[in-house]
């Protein structure tokens, strides 16, 4: 460190002032050795005038009597103004002061050495002169090395008027010595010169650690943790202010000096510890200092604040404690802890925490404690997000929460698996009978209507039940099959529950088989297009046919489309499957007669994953098909998906020349609204609207309604399932109804036979002949 402190000082007048200051003023202390040094030169000069009784000499002694008064008057002038020298020029002015009476005196000293030589042959007042000059010059080391400049004055105000001196007799000898007072002077230059470097490295190191504790003196009192350092007899060393604001101690209490029991005590008249917690500090003390680990204490104290202490020992016996605040931490921690195992939405307990709880009781059912896992799936609950937004969607969750939580016992948990899927764990399940007792009250309460910010709500429950140990031992065992029994009791009729049955998982094999086959059939193009004639009942001739789709297994044959298309909607396989039948339809279509169009039927999977309009457009232009010619077909599901964007992208399906068909129409819940609130073309009425229209009266007087309310409002009207003579009289016979479809006209047939069909010489005719 010293090295580096030297190798930074600045040579010359270039010294900042809080350097160059101290400099200046070390020229001015111990004004006591000046007055004995001036007492003692005057006092030999006047010695040499009462030896030789030279006039000059005492002229010399009053001058250095006058020099040294004045230099008296301006060391106690300096004195008094000393802590007003703030600035370089002040300093500059001091030191050019006391440099110019040090200049003089030693002139004088130097015109007495020369005149002695010079008016006198007295040998006393020649040795007393020469060597008081030079005594006189070495005590340049003493005072005058701060202000090189001057130093160098100095020496040649003696050197000159000395060498002349010695010059004088003319003898060889002296003039010898003359000589040798060079490398005397110089060496005073040089010694000088060293004593002022070490000096400003002494200034600039004191600077440096003056500046460094003010630094860590400002980083204690600012650092957000509190520090208390212990020395080898265990007192404190040091310690901030925010030790005493942690403990609550009073602010202008000073720990330095106080051992760590007396510390200890202190802690404890506040309140803020206990013995219980100071007896643990010194027990981590003292493991800490056996182990060296610098583990961290945790203290929770009075006040709702969290410390953590951390004990660092030092190589020559010391102690350092750092204490922190951790109280927001560990608040955090236990946020995170919170979020991670419970719903932040419900705040039920989570998938991470059923599966913590799932292992406890699994390994608590092979001793006997038997448990049952609901598996709960709300239904409709995606309309509502539909049609009510989200927001209100998760509302209707927080609702859902509280009700199960109102149903199950205290030893059950009730927690949300995700999205809208529950799990309640049933512990312990006694019977068989309590499970579906169980599962019965939670079906009926969430069956119950919900008020859902000002509206009212309708959903329903299904669930699937696995017991344990008989249906699995693991958590994961026993929410697969769980959720195996939700899969059936969703398929067999919602709003009920199943419990697992073994024959379940072969099912469910299956369909994971059929999943898989699914994808690598879409992979592979493996799907072929059947197509449906629909009449035209005034022109007695075909004017569309429906695509439907066939998928020829390679192994198990033909698999109906009631199997595989609810499966690709699950799975999104639908919305590619969708797109290959649009493009092979289209491609189909430009075979038939140009006047008979294609209707291709488009998923509510695909509005909501894809761009349809882009889809349609894309498949026109790579076809050349004429837009007249392609009839799109949804069903309700579509239209409850997103009003404002279904109506939007029907509307620009429309501008392209392309027809949109209402398909099913009649099974949902409130289908006539759809007639006025979205542009359509067409619709096709269900066959359930035919089922008992032969025989009761009330059904014909539905049908002839809703055609009639159809044909006002300018779309046309086709009825599906129609089988017999009877139910085509029946449609027919007010007119309403523009297009029929059924076996009595036409099964869907493949491709090839549809054109023999359409470019037969009388296509309605055939048409029934191959029905």
């Amino acid at each position: 460190k010293a090295m580096n402190v030297k190798s930074r000082i600045p040579d010359g007048h270039s010294l900042p002032a809080d350097i160059y200051i101290p400099l200046v003023d070390s020229l001015y202390q111990e004004g006591r050795t000046l007055l004995v040094g001036s007492i003692f030169v005057v006092g030999s000069v006047l010695a040499t005038y009462f030896h030789t009784g030279e006039p000059s000499l005492l002229v010399l002694a009053v001058l250095l009597t006058a020099v040294a008064t004045v230099r008296g008057v301006l060391m106690k002038s300096y004195q008094h103004c000393r802590s007003s020298v703030k600035t370089t020029e002040q300093a500059r002015q001091w030191e050019l002061s006391y440099s110019t009476g040090a200049a003089v005196t030693v002139g004088l000293l130097g015109a007495w050495c020369f005149l002695s030589f010079w008016r006198t042959m007295d040998p006393f007042a020649h040795l007393v002169s020469f060597s008081m000059t030079i005594a006189y010059v070495i005590g340049i080391f003493g005072r005058n090395f701060g202000s090189p400049r001057f130093v160098i004055v100095q020496i040649a105000c003696a050197w000159v008027p000395m060498t002349a001196a010695l010059m004088l007799p003319g003898d060889v000898f002296y003039t010898l010595f003359a000589l040798l007072l060079v490398p005397f002077f110089l060496a005073v230059w040089f010694i000088s010169e060293r004593l002022r470097k070490t000096l400003l490295g002494t200034i600039i190191a004191k600077r440096d650690i003056s500046a460094l504790a003010m630094r860590f003196d400002r980083a204690l009192t600012n650092m957000p943790h509190g520090l208390c350092m212990f020395d080898q007899t265990g007192q404190v060393a040091v310690a901030n202010g925010k030790l005493n604001q942690f403990f609550e101690l009073p602010e202008d209490l000073d720990l330095k000096g106080m051992s760590a029991r007396q510390l200890a005590r202190t802690a404890i008249r506040t309140g803020k510890l206990n013995l219980r917690q100071v007896r643990r500090v010194w027990r981590s003390f003292a493991d800490n200092h056996e182990n060296d680990d610098g583990e961290e204490l945790v203290l929770e104290i009075r006040n709702g604040r969290t410390l953590a202490i951390t004990f660092e020992f030092l190589g020559d016996g010391g102690v350092v404690a750092v204490v922190q605040d951790i109280s927001e931490r560990r608040q955090a921690e236990r946020t995170i802890s919170r979020m991670a195992r419970f719903d932040a939405l419900t705040n039920l307990p989570n998938r991470n925490l059923l599966q913590d709880r799932l292992h406890y009781f699994s390994s608590n059912s092979r001793a006997g404690t038997p448990s049952a896992v609901h598996f709960i799936d709300l239904d409709h609950f995606k309309q509502v997000n539909d049609t009510l937004g989200h927001s209100r969607g998760d509302m209707l969750l927080r609702i859902v929460a509280e009700r199960l939580q109102g149903i199950v016992r205290q030893s059950d948990m009730a927690s949300r698996f995700g999205g809208d899927e529950f799990v309640v764990l049933q512990t312990p399940a006694s019977s068989v009978a309590d499970v579906s007792a169980l599962a019965k009250r939670i079906v009926t309460e969430l069956s119950k209507p919900y008020r859902v910010d000002g509206n009212e709500v309708i959903i329903g429950a299904t669930i699937g039940v696995a017991m344990m140990p008989r249906d699995g031992v693991s958590a994961d065992e026993i929410l697969k099959n769980a959720d195996t029994a939700l899969y059936r009791a969703k398929a067999e009729n919602r709003g009920t529950w199943r419990f697992f049955k073994p024959q379940m998982e072969v099912e469910a094999q299956a369909r994971r088989t059929l999943e898989l086959d699914l994808r690598k059939a879409v992979e592979q193009d493996q799907f072929e297009l059947y197509f449906q004639p629909v009449f035209d009942l005034s022109t007695h001739r075909v004017s569309v046919c429906e695509a439907l789709i066939r998928w020829p297994h390679p192994e198990r044959g033909f698999i109906s489309p009631g199997e595989f298309i609810p499966i690709a909607e699950e799975t999104g396989a639908i919305v590619e499957i969708g797109e290959q039948v649009l493009e092979k339809a289209c491609r189909e279509c430009l075979k038939w007669p140009r006047d008979i169009g294609v209707a291709v039927n488009l998923s509510p999977l695909q509005f909501t994953r894809i761009d349809v309009v882009d889809l349609i457009r894309r498949a026109l232009t790579s076809t050349q098909l004429s837009a007249h010619r392609l009839e799109i077909e949804i069903t309700e599901s579509t239209l409850l998906q997103n009003t404002k964007a279904t109506t939007l992208a029907l509307q620009k399906i429309q501008s392209l020349g392309v027809k949109v068909s209402l398909d099913d129409f009649g099974t949902g819940h409130s289908s006539l609204s759809y007639l006025h609130s979205f542009p359509l073309n067409k619709i096709k009425i269900d066959r359930s609207f035919l089922e008992g229209i032969s025989v009761q009266k009330r059904a014909v007087i539905l049908l002839r309604g809703v055609t009639k309310l159809s044909v006002d409002l300018g779309l046309r009207v086709t009825v599906e399932g129609i089988e017999t003579e009877d139910q085509l009289e029946l449609v027919n016979k007010d007119g309403y109804v523009h297009e029929a479809q059924g076996y009595l006209f036409s099964r869907p047939l493949p491709a090839a036979d549809v054109r023999e069909l359409l470019f037969s010489s009388t296509p309605a005719a055939n048409v029934k002949q191959i029905a």
